[in-house]
């Protein structure tokens, strides 16, 4: 077998919301495997496209040493578990709106999410409620009947605030302890979470989200959330960690 027939018969396994198979049932082409660009990072990223119901999903991925999968009658090496979980496309749209800000001026929205490395960064502008979203972190203008939009930094933060606020109520509701006492990959559950100080809370849920917004939005929002300077005894948000113990294992 040559590397050509090994990739064809490479397999992976996915973990995909119940309601997929409808999609997959209705739609010949229903989920739609993209790449566009990671909103933290700028570079390429592979997302999942439910063309049926208009949606977004990241993809996550476990690994485990000294694991693999047995599909059907084949042994499939390596072990990856790969999962689709949703994702606000207003990130990936941000990353196009403060690029275009740079010529500080309102622009339709078909010429600001270009991009001839992802093109199929258009399929963002076909999500349900779009302008509804934007009016999070833009300012807007109707000129004959066509509108026209300006990144707002100031709205970006407020909206980036909430995120933070709703991610802090999240943990709390499932006893989540994210002390500085805890180490980086510990969690526990029951009353121990009440010991948190509301600052944790607000520094670990700050890291999360700045794992979807650019180095420098993220330093906003920490000094609009009047964080202190990060301490090397807090503990990292569980994707920080998996990426690091990615690198390790490389």
């Amino acid at each position: 077998m040559d590397g050509g027939d090994r990739a064809r018969a490479r397999q992976h396994v996915f973990l995909l919301p119940e309601y997929f198979k409808d999609a997959a049932k209705k739609m010949k082409s229903g989920l739609m495997f993209v790449k566009l660009v990671n909103p933290c990072s700028g570079e390429g990223t592979i997302y999942l496209f439910n063309m049926c119901l208009q949606q977004l999903f990241e993809i996550k991925v476990f690994k485990e040493k000294h694991h693999s999968w047995f599909i059907n009658q084949s042994v499939q090496s390596g072990g990856l578990l790969h999962f689709a979980t949703p994702i606000d496309p207003l990130f990936l749209l941000l990353h196009y709106l403060r690029k275009a800000d740079k010529e500080g001026k309102f622009q339709p929205l078909d010429q600001v999410v270009v991009d001839d490395m992802f093109p199929n960064c258009i399929l963002l502008l076909k999500l349900p409620e779009l302008e509804k979203l934007l009016q999070h972190v833009t300012e807007e203008k109707e000129i004959d009947k066509k509108k026209y939009y300006k990144y707002s930094k100031e709205k970006t933060i407020k909206w980036l605030e909430k995120k933070v606020n709703q991610i802090v109520a999240a943990l709390k509701t499932n006893h989540v302890n994210v002390s500085a006492r805890v180490q980086a990959t510990a969690f526990f559950s029951g009353d121990q979470a009440s010991s948190d100080k509301e600052e944790d809370y607000i520094c670990y849920a700050h890291g999360l989200v700045s794992d979807y917004i650019p180095r420098e939005l993220s330093d906003d929002l920490c000094k609009y959330l009047k964080l202190p300077e990060p301490s090397a005894s807090l503990p990292n948000p569980p994707s920080k960690v998996a990426a690091q113990r990615q690198r390790r294992d490389k």
